[in-house]
């Protein structure tokens, strides 16, 4: 019988969705036949479990550690695919079976599940119902995932499924949500809560009890420092902080907020906010720090293309490193669903005349391109409608080149960019918006104008190839010939080999050159100011060292202060160069193209990222960081279930040279749960409009390296003021939810200093409640 716990979950959390028939039927179990090869083929049961998010997959193995492995939560799905949608599934299925399969992409590292159902409405149920409690997960309010969270920790801690906690459950509810508090607070709490005497908390009891853990006394304290009375907020009150927040301060928009948040009906009919209204605002996403105008398309798209900074993959095709990883379609999927506008094709000759992608000359698994180019315009545009870029690396003979142009052709139709759009100068960049829900093709191609774009006779066989590190290793790059059907979808990215900044700016802004990371850094340091004015009118490809054997990153960072464009980063690496890229592209509803500053859009611009002084760029502010406290933090994967993390913050803003700058909170000892630190930080930020920050937090360790909890990266223009909460993220960049940082910001004019500003110091870390 489900438990009085779970029906509650459902309540507060998926009213509505439990009466969908598709989720019903995911309730219920259903048995498919998970498939990894044409040789392993098991049959399992999946079964969406009582907490609404998790799938169970189950099999004869009965290890704790396998049954773990066997399930996995809704949201770590980044999509659905319906049909025979994935290489595994293709090699193996006889026709009429199609309809039957499924694939699930997971988010990060985890490999893809493929599924064949018992019938397609099984299949189809599945998919459905997945996408149903997807949506609603994505819809959930911060107080709503909080209840789920702690309901879910509820079930689990409940050994004997009495729906009732001994006070040795609330010891292991404890530990299982990352708190550690004294003996002596936690039994005073369990007798306070306890008002049956019976040694045992019911479902109201336990209720109160976590309503007292999740209480938010620095929030609290927010409210009393505005209300007039110290019990609700009057209209007046809500607009006075409102004010100081920077936000709209009138009577309609106190007034809304009132409506929206507050719960108590007497409280909102006499236009007053209580406490608990107070909390579900400041927990909602109108709170949180991350500027919601900027959630949407709010730049101008009608500049020219060599004005945008644009998301992009390098291999984007590997799923680990480019030695020995697997090639697949499923990194297209996640990288196009996150925005992604200029991904990565490897085009090798392959069997039966059809061309293959893979990382050459290596032992990375091989990808038919056809099927690539199949995902490619599946996904092309579901996360952004602004035109997205094909980095051909060119490596197969003219047959199969040919065979290229036409699955391109065929397959993308009328998304596939073969001629200038009428009316636009074909010398010309046009905007993202004049090419909007279209897909270019960038490669050789083969025509001479003017002396500036390659003939056949200087092509080499890939950019990458034709770029050395360094003058001593530089060698004559092997020349291929070009199929012409291939070289005529070729348009607006056009590559050439770079000779000089001053051959380049004779060329068509349609010419486009790629560098190698170190070539790039090295133009950066020593012809700063030449290289921005090269991106203000041409675009420029950034990729990884061929050393990067592990598929590492470089800094991005220090390529957008050049103003180069596509800066070509291995999506399939977490770490803090991704955190970076995706932090850049939050804005602008993530559509993969960020407006570039204006000082960085003009032809004779005088800014140099490695000088900045009274020039263009140069706008110093002083930012103000008051880090408060953090909620909900989790334990490292690793950890031991008995261990409570003891964490830190670092608060690092990234941008030109000058700007570069981290500072660090003390460790609070074992509490993960709700943690206070207080500390105050100042930042002195010279080139604003090319700054991100970056709050990431640690489990302290004194004898090894910090083990990561969670980050959030936004660029500085998308900072909001006040009080703030920052949704952390996990390291692969998807929703920590409900994990949180509670943060006070402020951010002042300046005069320009060379010096970078201390940070105050911090008041000491209280490790437990009293």
């Amino acid at each position: 019988m489900t438990s009085i716990f779970l029906n509650h979950l459902w309540s507060v959390c998926f009213a509505g969705v439990q009466e969908d028939e598709d989720v019903k039927r995911m309730m219920q179990g259903s048995s498919m036949i998970k498939v990894r090869s044409p040789r392993w083929q098991k049959r399992r049961t999946l079964k969406l479990l009582e907490d609404g998010v998790t799938i169970w997959c189950q099999s004869h193995k009965t290890t704790s550690w396998a049954k773990e492995q066997k399930s996995f939560s809704v949201m770590e799905v980044e999509c659905v695919r319906e049909g025979v949608q994935s290489e595994t599934l293709r090699q193996m299925l006889d026709s009429g079976q199609e309809q039957r399969c499924l694939t699930v992409v997971f988010k990060g590292p985890r490999k893809s599940l493929d599924l064949l159902c018992q019938s397609v409405e099984e299949a189809q149920h599945w998919a459905h119902g997945m996408r149903t409690l997807q949506e609603r997960v994505e819809n959930m309010t911060q107080k709503e995932k909080l209840n789920h969270w702690i309901h879910a920790y509820l079930s689990r801690a409940d050994h004997n499924h009495d729906d009732k906690m001994s006070y040795e459950e609330v010891q292991t509810l404890l530990q299982m949500i990352n708190i550690d508090l004294s003996d002596q607070y936690a039994r005073t709490l369990f007798q306070k809560c306890d008002k049956s005497a019976d040694g045992r908390l019911d479902h109201e009891e336990i209720e109160v009890f976590c309503r007292e853990l999740l209480r938010r006394p620095e929030l609290d304290a927010v409210f009393i420092r505005y209300s007039a009375n110290g019990c609700v907020l009057s209209t007046v009150d809500l607009r006075d902080f409102l004010k100081d927040q920077g936000e709209d301060a009138s009577v309609t928009h106190a007034q809304s907020l009132i409506l929206t948040y507050e719960l108590n009906a007497w409280a909102q009919k006499n236009q007053f906010m209580t406490p608990n209204g107070f909390t579900m605002y400041m927990l909602s996403k109108e709170n949180c720090v991350f500027d919601p105008e900027h959630a949407r398309v709010y730049q101008d798209m009608s500049r020219p293309l060599a004005h945008y900074f644009i998301s992009s993959s390098h291999n984007t095709y590997l799923t680990k490193d480019q030695l020995t990883g697997d090639s697949s379609t499923e990194p297209y999927i996640r990288a196009l669903k996150h925005g992604c506008r200029c991904v990565e094709l490897d085009c090798w000759d392959g069997d039966k005349g059809e061309p293959v992608i893979y990382h050459g000359h290596t032992l990375t698994s091989k990808v038919p391109f056809v099927e690539v180019i199949q995902t490619i315009n599946d996904y092309a545009f579901k996360a952004s409608p602004y035109p997205l870029i094909l980095s051909l690396e060119n490596h197969c003979s003219v047959d199969q080149q040919t065979v290229m142009a036409r699955h391109l052709r065929t397959i993308l139709g009328d998304k596939l960019l073969t001629k200038p759009p009428d009316g636009l100068d074909p010398h010309k960049l046009p905007s993202p918006e004049d090419l909007k829900g279209k897909i270019l093709v960038k490669g050789k191609k083969e025509q001479v104008v003017g002396g500036c774009s390659s003939s056949s006779s200087d092509l080499s066989c890939s950019d990458e190839e034709a770029k050395p590190s360094s003058k001593k290793e530089e060698k004559k790059p092997a020349v291929c010939k070009l199929s012409p059907e291939l070289s005529d979808l070729v348009v607006y990215t056009c590559s050439v080999p770079f000779r000089s900044f001053e051959q380049a700016a004779r060329c068509p802004a349609t010419d486009m050159s790629s560098f190698s990371e170190s070539e790039a850094l090295r133009h950066a340091k020593d012809s700063g100011m030449y290289f921005v004015r090269h991106n203000s009118h041409q675009l420029s490809r950034i990729y990884p060292s061929g050393q990067r054997l592990q598929s590492s990153n470089y800094n991005p960072q220090e390529m957008w202060n050049a103003g180069c464009q596509i800066v070509a980063l291995n999506f399939q690496t977490p770490g803090e160069q991704m955190d970076l890229n995706r932090g850049r592209f939050l804005q602008n509803s993530q559509c993969g193209y960020m407006l570039k500053p204006p000082f960085m859009c003009q032809p004779d611009t005088k800014f140099n990222p490695e000088n900045v002084g009274g020039g263009p760029g140069h706008r110093p502010v002083l930012l103000t960081f008051r880090v408060i406290s953090a909620q909900q933090l989790p334990k490292p994967d690793w950890d031991k279930p008995t261990s409570i993390v003891d964490p830190h913050v670092w608060v690092e803003v990234h941008g030109v040279p000058i700007d570069i700058n981290k500072k660090k909170t003390p460790h609070v000892d074992n509490n993960g749960f709700n943690p206070r630190w207080d500390c105050t930080f100042n930042f002195t930020v010279h080139a604003p409009d090319l700054a991100l920050v970056r709050f990431l937090v640690e489990d302290h360790d004194y004898t090894s390296s910090n083990d990561f909890l969670g980050q959030y990266t936004l660029p500085f223009s998308s900072l909001r003021t006040g009080y703030r909460h920052v949704r952390l993220r996990k390291v692969d960049g998807s929703s920590l939810s409900p994990s949180s940082l509670f943060v006070h910001l402020k951010v002042t004019p300046c005069e320009s200093s060379p010096s970078k500003a201390s940070a105050k110091s911090p008041a000491k870390a209280s490790a437990k409640r009293p």
